[in-house]
């Protein structure tokens, strides 16, 4: 009798346990549970503990709320200027509503990869293979527009598509380079020139100014030269004007001087002559340096008299 009491009050305790357990359900971070009473969608459990009816309740969909990342394969699609090239990339999406993503569409990462691929032809196909290179953010744009809209209906954000690769054809991929390096020689050949100017210039800029500087310096040269002609001729007309003075007082050495000077001019042509020949001739020398001693005297009686006797007075 005993024994069978305890069987009884081991299995009451067992199924307590068993409806306890049953009627905790824990939530997961990042996760929402939909419930399900009799097969009816009833309510969506948040992460956390929570408590449902046992074996009336049930959990019908375990769904996925962080945002989760799709790889689209690689699709030939033919350009609107009639280029097939080949295109893939990847798509960002997030359920922002777990009930309407778990009973609204079944197989919610199936679909949203179809929509994007049927769309992706559908974007690129209109477009120019030059847009379809040069216009990335476009295409990107263009594109997360349309499958946004096509998939609210399922309680699923698209938060960002990119495209990885765009592959144009071969023969296309061999014209573009060539056309690149026609470009880029097309480049060097134009800086190279327009160096090439600069420098000449430069150069030109150089010369004038050095000619400008020439100038100057024979302008500068030849007033130089000019003023010392000028203190020269003066000095002579000076020597001329005393000469003059000495002859018309009769003085014998101002004759000498003239004689002189007439004299030294023609040595001196004669040894500056292109036809330079080694010549013997009498030259009486001190006839010259008396001459020369005569003009020293007339200079020594032009002076003025010392101020010692100018200063001196006279006896009475």
């Amino acid at each position: 009798m005993l024994d069978a009491s305890f069987i009884l009050t081991v299995t009451l305790s067992v199924l307590v346990l068993a409806f306890i357990y049953s009627a905790i359900v824990v939530v997961n971070q990042g996760y929402n549970y939909t419930i399900e009473r009799f097969g009816k969608y009833t309510k969506t459990l948040n992460p956390g503990i929570t408590f449902i009816i046992p074996f009336i309740d049930q959990i019908g969909q375990k769904v996925n709320m962080m945002e989760q990342v799709l790889d689209i394969p690689t699709q030939e699609v033919i350009t609107k200027d009639n280029a097939m090239v080949g295109a893939d990339g990847i798509i960002f999406f997030q359920v922002l509503d777990a009930a309407m993503s778990a009973y609204e569409v079944s197989n919610l990462k199936h679909a949203i990869l179809n929509l994007t691929m049927t769309n992706l032809r559908t974007v690129m196909g209109s477009m120019d293979l030059d847009e379809l290179l040069s216009k990335r953010d476009e295409i990107n744009a263009r594109l997360l527009n349309v499958v946004d809209g096509a998939t609210q209906p399922w309680g699923v954000k698209a938060t960002r598509i990119e495209i990885k690769d765009i592959a144009p054809p071969r023969d296309i991929v061999d014209a573009m380079a060539r056309q690149m390096k026609a470009e880029r020689e097309k480049r060097a050949t134009i800086l190279e020139a327009e160096g090439q100017r600069n420098s000449e210039i430069l150069m030109a800029e150089g010369e004038k100014r050095a000619a400008v500087l020439e100038a100057e310096g024979r302008k500068e040269a030849a007033y130089r030269d000019a003023e010392a002609r000028e203190r020269q001729a003066e000095a002579e007309a000076k020597a001329t004007e005393m000469v003059s003075d000495a002859i018309a007082n009769g003085d014998p050495q101002a004759i000498n001087y003239f004689v002189a000077q007439k004299y030294v001019e023609a040595l001196h042509g004669f040894a500056k002559s292109p036809n330079e020949k080694l010549v013997f001739m009498p030259l009486e020398s001190s006839g010259i340096i008396g001459a020369l001693g005569g003009v020293a005297e007339l200079f020594n009686k032009d002076k003025p008299k010392s101020s010692s006797t100018s200063g001196r007075v006279p006896r009475s």
